[in-house]
């Protein structure tokens, strides 16, 4: 009787879905854009909508026959065939413990004391340029961006990928990176034993609280915009657009650019 309840509950929640269809289509465009079933339900309820819908309905709707004929679960931060129960998913908090939390990043990073404090984040693609996305980084003091085509979304991939892209830099200059609480940014833990960079994370739904990379986002997308084709990109045409990022006057930097700005910062390590 248990589990005929349970399987009720769900056919349920996936109804709501298929009952509404503005509410679904607001679902899926979100999906598309890389957001998490979390961050969409947290989101809709923000923006106020009529009909609420939790995360685990979105859920329920990806894995049912109507979201998987639509093949939804390729746009979940970490994608499976079937979802883990509820028992056997890595606690979000154990994924990114308290003591990581940006509140407890000291104060010279937040101040831009130091040089090596960096910013990550994924810049997400359409559909149907396929798995393909870019990392961005940027540097909070220099302001200096680095970009790399990255081909997974995984966790594993995406952290081996930034450990070969960061570690040719003096360890002082990458001294931590700060992240939103992605779960492709799950295997921070390899970045400090593996380079000895530090990671830390803002607050769930908070990306305003590492707004260097966000800007820096915002600006690369006129050079990258949602509907490129990134597989396309040689790493020569990625260089390209860092190239000019940073090689464009900043206010904030005295009207430097950011790699005049970086350039003299390494300088300084002697």
């Amino acid at each position: 009787m248990l589990a005929q309840k349970s399987a009720a509950e769900r056919r349920a929640r996936r109804r709501k879905l298929v009952r509404n269809p503005e509410l679904r289509d607001a679902v899926i465009d979100r999906l598309q854009e890389g957001w998490s079933p979390e961050q969409i339900a947290g989101r809709l309820k923000l923006e106020g909508h009529t009909a609420s819908v939790s995360h685990e309905t979105i859920y329920a709707y990806i894995y049912s026959p109507d979201g998987q004929s639509q093949a939804l679960a390729r746009f979940l931060p970490e994608r499976r065939k079937k979802r883990k129960p509820r028992y056997a998913r890595t606690p979000r908090g154990m994924m990114f413990p308290l003591e990581r939390s940006i509140h407890n990043r000291p104060d010279h990073i937040k101040s831009r004391e130091t040089f090596g404090e960096w910013e990550g984040d994924l810049m997400i693609f359409r559909r149907e340029h396929g798995k393909a996305n870019v990392a961005s980084l940027v540097e909070r003091k220099t302001r200096f961006a680095v970009l790399f085509r990255n081909n997974d979304r995984s966790s594993k991939h995406f952290i081996a990928k930034l450990m070969n892209v960061m570690e040719p830099l003096p360890q002082t200059a990458r001294q931590s990176i700060t992240f939103d609480r992605g779960i492709e940014f799950s295997g921070w833990r390899k970045l400090e034993a593996g380079i000895g960079t530090s990671a830390w994370f803002c607050d769930p739904q908070a990306p305003w609280q590492k707004g260097s990379v966000e800007n820096l986002n915002k600006r690369a997308r006129r050079y990258l915009p949602r509907d490129t084709p990134i597989a396309a990109l040689s790493n020569r045409d990625m260089k390209a657009i860092c190239d000019r990022l940073n090689g464009t006057p900043r206010k904030c930097l005295g009207w430097r650019t950011p790699t005049e700005a970086f350039a003299e910062e390494t300088r300084k390590l002697g």
